[in-house]
């Protein structure tokens, strides 16, 4: 970095603005503005700003930021858990991230008190899963490729999160399925990203392929890859 870097105090300064959700708002028309929320997966799927991307504090933040935003000067509004704001800022900084234009003052209690527009990822459980899956219905696996060779639900289809922005402009807008990794972490990531770009009809696996590979569930098989090595 030729320029150097921020001074710490300086990005946390300009970073740790609290905007009210009428100016966090109005921040939305600056030109290619972000709004990343990096509270956990779970708060995330039940309530969140529309063209939110999620990347969660509590998983691998800072590869996942700089291998999806890519681009360092992208002006960021951020979504935090309470009492998160400053580790947000600071762990973005450190990895060039130093464009964050504030914070949401009051989180998503606050933006929803004012009756503004929110949606939700259609977050379920293993056994939810079972009693509507279908072998029609696609199964989008976001894993590493070494993932699914250790074992896939049979027919589900490999599209790494790292290759998001290539395969989901194949994903039709109207399209039904189900989506997981291993944990949660990367698919409720990879549900943002579909949700920003249109794409909302679908289910997210609580738990990823580990729950649903050990709930022994009706109807689901398992199946493993033979590779040789």
């Amino acid at each position: 970095n030729k320029t150097g870097y921020k001074p710490i105090d300086e990005v946390l300064n300009a970073g740790l603005r609290a905007l009210s959700p009428s100016d966090f708002n109005a921040s939305l028309k600056e030109e290619g503005i972000l709004i990343l929320d990096t509270r956990p997966a779970g708060e995330f799927s039940k309530c969140f700003i529309p063209g939110s991307i999620h990347i969660g504090l509590n998983g691998d933040f800072a590869p996942w930021v700089g291998s999806l935003l890519e681009n360092v000067n992208q002006p960021l509004l951020l979504v935090c858990e309470a009492g998160k704001e400053a580790e947000a800022v600071t762990r973005l900084s450190r990895i060039g991230f130093d464009h964050v234009r504030g914070i949401l003052n009051g989180g998503m209690d606050a933006w929803m008190a004012e009756g503004r527009p929110t949606e939700k990822i259609n977050r379920i459980t293993a056994e939810k899963m079972s009693e509507i899956f279908t072998p029609e219905l696609q199964v989008i696996d976001v894993r590493k490729p070494s993932e699914f060779e250790n074992g896939h639900m049979a027919h589900a289809s490999l599209k790494p999160l790292a290759e998001i922005h290539e395969w989901s402009n194949s994903i039709p807008k109207n399209a039904s399925f189900f989506l997981h990794c291993q944990g949660g972490y990367r698919s409720m990531i990879a549900a943002s990203i579909l949700a920003s770009r249109g794409i909302k009809n679908f289910w997210e696996i609580e738990g990823g392929y580990a729950a649903i590979s050990k709930a022994n569930l009706p109807g689901i098989v398992i199946e493993k890859e033979n590779v040789d090595h």
